[in-house]
């Protein structure tokens, strides 16, 4: 596996799965909407009790009109933290322009600070002519390059990807189902899935909840123990919020939990037990 591969995937777990894909796929979706402007969720990443990052996922309260499209913007917003901060200095920021009609991206923009890695990327998704614009700046001098990709409809991007999985209707699914989609990470197609494993009852730092429990299906590397070697949590009700995240990697066990959370579209409820 290459080093920009590798460094995508240690950083998808601090930004709470955001990887650099789109997906393309066909699920069940609810009907009413999971999300909407000014919700704000805040996570920890930890090994055991020390923590090492932290990371932010918040939609706009304004709402912006990109390809003629009225758009939310989201953003998941990750940092390094503690001793971590030292070794690996992180502060990474993705942004999507989500149409509110389709929930379909219609710009998308990469902010990266990794160490002495750096890189500034805007992709524009141009459906009409089936392709996506690619703009970066990259290196210590932020060199500027452009590219375009062939794309198809019903596309995600980073960001809008973690929003559509809190569109599906996991009610409609049984135990095992999975959702078969295309990654596109740079300039390379690849093949994801994810896997619908039921619900469960998980223990966060707000209590106990009812969750759906999905899980990416990682294709063999070095970074991750086994196929099913991440498993997340989400809500089981309308807001379908990531509470809980796990993932099995080559340095241990590593948790990312749910801090705080505001501007939910609906009811939350904990319980002691």
């Amino acid at each position: 596996m290459s080093v920009p591969m590798k460094r995508f995937l240690v950083i998808s777990l601090i930004l709470l799965l955001a990887a650099s894909f789109t997906f393309q796929t066909q699920a069940p979706v609810a009907t009413v909407a999971a999300y909407g402007p000014k919700e704000a969720l805040s996570y920890r990443l930890h090994y055991g009790f020390i923590t090492a990052g932290e990371a932010r996922i918040e939609v706009d309260p304004s709402l912006y009109l990109i390809n003629n499209k009225v758009c939310y913007k989201a953003a998941v917003i990750g940092s390094s933290t503690g001793t971590f901060d030292v070794a690996m200095h992180i502060r990474d920021q993705w942004t999507s322009y989500i149409d509110t009609a389709t929930k379909i991206p219609q710009r998308s923009m990469r902010d990266i600070v990794e160490n002495n890695y750096r890189l500034k990327e805007m992709v524009m998704f141009d459906y009409k002519n089936n392709k996506a614009n690619v703009i970066r700046e990259s290196g210590k001098e932020l060199s500027k390059s452009t590219a375009e990709y062939p794309i198809s409809a019903n596309l995600q991007d980073i960001v809008s990807g973690a929003y559509y999985l809190r569109t599906l209707d996991y009610s409609k699914m049984a135990a095992g189902t999975t959702i078969s989609m295309k990654a596109f990470f740079e300039d390379k197609l690849y093949d994801f899935t994810v896997k619908y494993a039921g619900k469960e009852k998980v223990h966060t730092k707000h209590g106990y909840i009812n969750a759906i429990k999905i899980q990416p299906v990682m294709p063999d590397n070095k970074m991750f123990d086994g196929g099913n070697s991440i498993r997340m949590w989400l809500s089981d009700d309308g807001n379908k919020i990531p509470v809980k995240i796990e993932a099995d990697m080559f340095v241990g066990k590593v948790e990312v939990e749910l801090k705080d959370f505001s501007g939910l579209k609906h009811p939350i409820v904990f319980t002691k037990k």
